[in-house]
């Protein structure tokens, strides 16, 4: 197709960049393709299967001839309920299946539906600084002010919330969180979420916690919604594709007061038109799994973060041997000029591809993120590449 000179994107494409694992898997698949074998320990997909029975309830629903038309737009019943089900089993939140849970096309959706719910343009948005690139693609989309805070580690990758006090907050409507955090591993603390809570109900702020990766290497789960009223203020997203092995089965949640889930469905039902039946029955069967599948997936997760830690110490990094989640999070040596550089000599000298923490913001530049996403065995087969490396 010849360029037209006079046809433009609108300036919303201007202004993001295509994702960073998008532009840099093409890289990979390009070295690959020159035979070059690469192991990548970059994105987190998990590389497991879910529980049989899920795959099973798939197959068994989807050789009916009455499932595969379109569905509610607020999902089925049966799986509103097994996520009130599964928040208070895990949780100990209540919340009501009808008007208080919305499904959602994987819970990366849900960041749209939720800016556009409740974020005009020139509105501000609190991101933070490391943090999911998404939030702040979403928002330069809306065309809203973004103002990064602060994630540190000499504070715990928690916020300093007398630094967001000075911050000018008169025109912010959501406020981003995300703990467990990612790409840090801090963990999700009672006291974290009240001040969260107590700072949005402040300011007027609707806070909004990002939450997948509870249920990985963490043996507390805790909910943002746990606070006492945070669901008059708060919204939370989940996820079944890290806790459930279930990437690319695109089935997230949120959860939040009656009235913000009705807002976000005005939106979410003029973009989509809900979910495959057979994928929302395999997700009920996926959420009664009681706590014998978690311990195994953090049994197999347990092992591989033992060679990750191995490699960041082979690449002379350090890291906090508290992280939660799905990855592991290390400080470059200070000889290291980026963290971009430090990942490409990795990945063109030992084969072995790892996120730099620059994509998550500056906070993020002396670090790099390892993906447990791989086989023991690709991830010992990566370290002893890092060990020959030259």
């Amino acid at each position: 197709m010849e360029k037209n000179s006079n046809i433009c994107p609108a300036n919303r494409v201007r202004q993001v960049k295509e994702y960073y694992f998008s532009k840099k898997l093409k890289e990979v698949a390009q070295l690959n393709a020159k035979g070059m074998d690469i192991i990548s320990l970059g994105i987190g997909g998990p590389d497991r299967p879910p529980h049989q029975s899920v795959i099973d309830t798939l197959c068994d629903v989807a050789r009916r001839h009455d499932t595969h038309g379109y569905q509610p737009y607020v999902g089925l019943p049966s799986l509103r309920s097994a996520y009130a089900d599964w928040y208070s089993r895990w949780y100990g939140v209540e919340l009501n299946p009808d008007k208080e849970i919305q499904p959602l096309i994987g819970s990366k959706e849900g960041i749209l539906h939720i800016t556009l719910a409740f974020v005009n343009p020139g509105d501000a948005v609190l991101v933070p600084n490391p943090g999911y690139p998404t939030y702040s693609s979403v928002s330069k989309l809306a065309e809203a002010e973004i103002l990064t805070y602060n994630l540190k580690e000499e504070n715990g990758w928690y916020p300093d919330f007398n630094e967001l006090e000075r911050m000018p907050l008169d025109r912010v409507k959501l406020m981003w969180v995300n703990y467990p955090n990612m790409p840090t591993g801090a963990p999700a603390t009672m006291e974290l979420f009240q001040k969260i809570v107590d700072f949005g109900r402040r300011h007027n702020i609707v806070i909004v916690n990002d939450n997948p990766y509870s249920f990985i290497l963490n043996d507390n789960p805790v909910s943002l919604l746990s606070v006492p009223g945070a669901k008059d203020i708060a919204i939370e997203m989940n996820s079944l594709s890290k806790s459930h092995n279930m990437a690319g089965w695109r089935m997230g949640m949120l959860a939040s007061n009656a009235q913000f889930v009705e807002w976000i469905l005005k939106v979410k039902s003029n973009i989509d038109s809900g979910q495959f039946r057979p994928a929302m029955e395999a997700a009920v069967t996926a959420l009664s799994c009681d706590g014998s599948w978690y311990a195994e997936l953090n049994k197999v997760y347990a092992e591989r973060r033992k060679v990750a830690e191995a490699i960041m110490t082979q690449l002379g990094c350090t890291f906090d041997k508290s992280q939660k989640g799905l990855f592991l999070w290390g400080r470059i040596p200070e000889g290291e000029e980026s963290s971009e550089k430090f990942a490409d000599r990795i990945l063109y000298g030992a084969r072995v591809f790892i996120t730099p923490g620059f994509i998550f913001g500056s906070n993020g530049e002396r670090y790099v993120r390892i993906s447990l996403c791989a086989t023991e065995e690709k991830m010992r087969e990566a370290l002893n590449r890092i060990k020959e490396m030259k």
